[in-house]
């Protein structure tokens, strides 16, 4: 089993638009409703490729409600944490001549909720996946992402992280099995330009000799590079194609990744890619057919 944590699940309201006027009237063109999160966009994903995946987190109110209904009609199971107070977030996404976002906070997340939540993820089995991604909460502890890979350090289970900055440094204690930076966030952490794949693989190769087993990096137009836990490099250029969306991009290769990795690396990154390719050129999340079809180009 693949499990996914959430922590601030969202609804993205995109509202396409003619040029927006402050302090007046502006009607849409057209609107989309996408539910979603890095953790949520995983498990959407997987479930298009037929894994088997549980999404985790917290939920609140009609929206929590609204993004649970989804994925459970969308045949993946969940187990959120519903919180007492406030409601999951909604974004607003205006698309127009520039492209305008306004991000809901979120519900605060109680310290008794917390604790439930570690008690929950102690019941991960050797043998599962656990996919710890995206940014924590304000209301939440900065080191949440260590309290659970402490709970399950004695435990055999494949523990992938998708962060950034000390949210990611402080995880490779634990030797995740997996992590997935984009160029920029590696170069980032290393504070210097990563200008080739020379300057890409040496970042990565310090990443494992702080504890991560495989490094992924994505590269947006460029594709991606994967320095395997044996030591080997692998590059696997993007398919090109019109760029219509780019959020979830970076999920959806995670989740190409780990529904390939059992058939070895080399066809874990081409999945990673084309699956990150097909969210990159459609409106929404991946299709199977979709991701199918850049695989078989």
């Amino acid at each position: 089993m693949i499990y996914t944590v959430t922590f601030n699940p969202a609804i993205d309201y995109v509202m396409h638009t003619d040029d927006v006027v402050s302090g007046m009237t502006n009607r849409s063109l057209s609107e989309e409703i996408y539910f979603g999160g890095k953790g949520i966009n995983v498990s959407l994903v997987l479930n298009e490729l037929g894994i088997e995946t549980k999404a985790l987190g917290f939920i609140a109110g009609f929206t929590g409600l609204a993004i649970e209904n989804y994925l459970k009609e969308s045949g993946i199971s969940t187990d959120f944490i519903r919180l007492n107070n406030g409601f999951s977030r909604i974004n607003v996404k205006l698309k127009g001549s520039a492209e305008t976002e306004i991000n809901g906070r979120g519900p605060i997340v109680d310290a008794d909720k917390i604790d439930e939540f570690l008690i929950k993820v102690k019941d991960i089995n050797d043998g599962d996946t656990l996919v710890l991604s995206g940014s924590i909460p304000g209301s939440m502890p900065s080191d949440i992402y260590e309290k659970i890979l402490e709970r399950l350090s004695n435990k055999n289970i494949r523990i992938v992280v998708d962060a950034t900055g000390d949210l990611l440094k402080n995880t490779l204690k634990y030797k995740p099995f997996l992590i997935k930076p984009n160029r920029d966030e590696l170069a980032e952490l290393f504070g210097k330009n990563l200008d080739t794949k020379e300057d890409v693989v040496e970042c990565a190769i310090k990443l494992q000799t702080m504890g991560a087993a495989n490094v992924l990096v994505s590269m947006a137009g460029d594709g991606a590079i994967l320095v395997d836990a044996k030591g080997e490099v692998h590059a696997c250029p993007a398919k090109s194609g019109k760029v219509i969306n780019s959020v979830g991009a970076g999920d959806s290769m995670v989740a190409g990744f780990l529904a390939g990795v059992d058939r070895g690396y080399e066809y874990a990154l081409q999945l990673g890619v084309a699956s990150g390719g097909a969210t990159a050129f459609s409106k929404g999340l991946a299709t199977k057919n979709e991701i199918e079809k850049l695989m078989n180009e």
